[in-house]
């Protein structure tokens, strides 16, 4: 797949979740950067999409700590651009 058809789909997917919340957080964040990012950043934005939506609502809102693979810049850069005060690093 090409540069361009990758970005298009990671946007798609972005913004097609099944839980509105999930499309506008990821969604958001999407349609500010992805055609900015990296292929590392890209690498690990998909890393995140893969991740279940009822588990990233619970991880991006700090109902639940999110797991230390998830403690990466990606996610504070997407907790930080939905403006959410949630915790990102786990206290253990």
């Amino acid at each position: 797949m090409n540069d361009t058809n990758r970005r298009k789909q990671i946007l798609y997917r972005a913004n097609h979740r099944g839980i509105k919340e999930m499309d506008i957080i990821l969604g958001g964040y999407a349609d500010a950067q992805v055609m900015s990012m990296s292929e590392a950043e890209l690498d690990e934005f998909e890393a995140i999409m893969n991740e279940h939506d009822r588990d990233l609502l619970m991880w991006f809102t700090g109902e639940v700590l999110p797991p230390d693979h998830m403690c990466i810049p990606m996610f504070q850069a997407i907790l930080s651009h939905a403006g959410t005060k949630a915790p990102a690093r786990r206290n253990d």
